[in-house]
């Protein structure tokens, strides 16, 4: 299979979450349509979606949800699990940390780190908390693949060039400073702050 746009990964997880999450047990089949209107899409898009990773439905009954959600699996997971650490335990570390443990079962948060001592070598949200400077053993040793980064704006580059180093291939950057990495990384960023300031633009336009 051809690499999928990254616009087509976000919906599959949306279209799995929805089927895991939404549905009892006893629904066995569901139509685009259906899929479309939970997560405010067309049942077009849907469609076109599930054909490019070779799922088609059976007209008079829809999709059969087990067979879709397995689909979706292959697609998106590996067959082993993927290690995460969270960089930064404040209140969105401690919050994404308690929020993510069991939602994904290939993947799995192993690590936090942070450099106030009493964060340090303490289990906080069920996971264990190392100093930063045990950044590059940990990483080797729990075999961790994807970075979260909370931190302070201050230590975001020096700790992203560490993380280059200890060779990690994926950062989700929750921090409002933009990075730069190697191509060989996949970064993904979410800037809370603009997100609601452009809710906040449009909450205003609606006003006037």
């Amino acid at each position: 299979m051809t690499r999928l746009p990254p616009k087509t990964i976000e919906r599959l997880s949306q279209y799995r979450r929805v089927l895991i999450e939404g549905y009892s047990p006893e629904m066995q089949h569901i139509y685009s349509y259906e899929i479309a209107n939970i997560i405010h899409n067309t049942p077009e898009q849907v469609r076109r979606d599930l054909m490019l990773i070779g799922y088609s439905s059976t007209l008079k009954k829809g999709y059969e949800i087990k067979e879709l959600v397995a689909c979706i699996d292959q697609i998106l997971d590996k067959k082993e699990n993927l290690n995460v650490a969270v960089f930064g335990m404040g209140n969105l570390g401690k919050a994404i940390t308690n929020y993510f443990i069991k939602k994904r079962k290939k993947l799995k948060i192993v690590a936090a780190f942070d450099v106030n001592p009493d964060k340090i070598n303490r289990i906080i949200a069920g996971v264990k908390s190392y100093h930063i400077n045990e950044l590059l053993r940990v990483i080797t040793t729990e075999k961790i693949s994807i970075a979260i980064l909370t931190l302070p704006v201050e230590n975001t580059k020096d700790i992203t060039d560490q993380l280059v180093r200890a060779g990690i291939k994926g950062i989700l950057n929750y921090t409002t400073l933009p990075l730069n990495v190697p191509d060989h990384i996949y970064l993904e960023e979410y800037d809370m702050v603009t997100s609601l300031e452009k809710i906040a633009y449009y909450v205003k336009q609606s006003m006037n």
